[in-house]
């Protein structure tokens, strides 16, 4: 018997697709030169480095997915260029995080020299040794060093996840929480719902509930940035969010905010992009929130029996 309510199923196609359709029509802004003058060097770097990440998971998912060929082309022709890796390393605050990440998420087939130097380099400054990282700084360290396969003397997952938020996040209240690290810790240790996350049952549940709280307590608010990730949370955590009950507002409240041409236009509703907004800023202002919505349906429904949904132009003419 299916659970879910009625509708719900065609809003989330819609998400998946709209949000798809818009990433992979915007993508060759990303990596032109037009962005390089008119987006600052870290959003920049950093909106490059998430595609790649969508890209990776996405060519998992659905290979052969048009709508991919686009965001897949940027990343490529992007870690193929001399003068990114000084664009990774221009911001001192994150140069070594970034540099992991880039070696990380670098395309299969364009590895160079300069993407193997760069662990040699992190692990001989001591970066891949847990030295003063807080905890959710060396998680991420951990799963992106594993992602690029390279040797490192960083904590377990299990000792990671002890020392995180997540493990006790349930004796806190929910407006105490950080969202981004709660989510982002599920991802790390989930490998964004492609591996056992390693929590005990117990844990798990208790995860669980804390995930579902934090996405009532996002949809309230009407943050539809927090919702994406607390939606894909709950897939990593073994739930399905389609049948959920904040796992279902969360996707309806997407499905609602979604803009004719298939952008989530901000971070929520109070920082929703003006109808007046160039298209650089409404760029800016939606590019976030849309990647991680897409990343988000992505993986719920590429996890389901369905497959990943595909559509016609119909699909983005009947989101109003």
């Amino acid at each position: 018997m299916d659970t879910r309510p009625a509708g719900l199923e065609e809003a989330a196609k819609r998400l998946s697709v709209g949000t798809r359709q818009w990433v992979g029509r915007h993508a060759d802004y990303l990596g032109s030169p037009a962005a390089h003058a008119e987006l600052p060097t870290t959003p920049h770097v950093k909106a490059l480095l998430q595609l790649a990440l969508l890209c990776r998971f996405w060519g998992r998912i659905a290979p052969t997915d048009v709508d991919l060929v686009v965001p897949a082309g940027v990343v490529e022709r992007t870690w193929a260029r001399s003068d990114f890796p000084r664009l990774v390393t221009a911001d001192p605050r994150y140069a070594r995080q970034f540099q992991l990440m880039y070696a990380a998420l670098a395309p299969a087939g364009t590895a160079s020299d300069t993407h193997s130097v760069v662990p040699a380099r992190l692990e001989a400054d001591g970066f891949l040794t847990p030295r003063r990282k807080n905890p959710y700084l060396h998680l991420e360290s951990r799963f992106y060093a594993d992602l690029a396969g390279v040797g490192h003397q960083l904590a377990s997952y299990r000792e990671l996840y002890a020392d995180s938020l997540l493990a006790r996040a349930s004796a806190l209240r929910v407006a105490e929480l950080d969202v981004c690290e709660i989510t982002h810790t599920v991802f790390h240790l989930s490998e964004f719902g492609f591996r056992d996350p390693g929590l005990t049952n117990g844990e798990r549940k208790r995860a669980v509930h804390v995930v579902e709280s934090l996405t009532e307590h996002c949809v309230r608010q009407g943050a539809w940035d927090f919702t994406a990730k607390l939606v894909l949370a709950q897939y990593c955590l073994g739930a399905d969010p389609l049948r959920t009950p904040s796992g279902a507002a969360g996707i309806r409240m997407l499905a609602d905010a979604l803009s004719p041409d298939g952008a989530i236009p901000g971070k929520s509703v109070t920082e929703r992009a003006a109808p007046t907004a160039t298209p650089v800023a409404f760029f800016r202002r939606a590019y976030q929130s849309t990647l991680g919505t897409a990343l988000a349906m992505l993986i719920v429904f590429g996890g389901r029996s369905g497959g990943l949904p595909t559509a016609g132009a119909s699909v983005m003419g009947s989101v109003r």
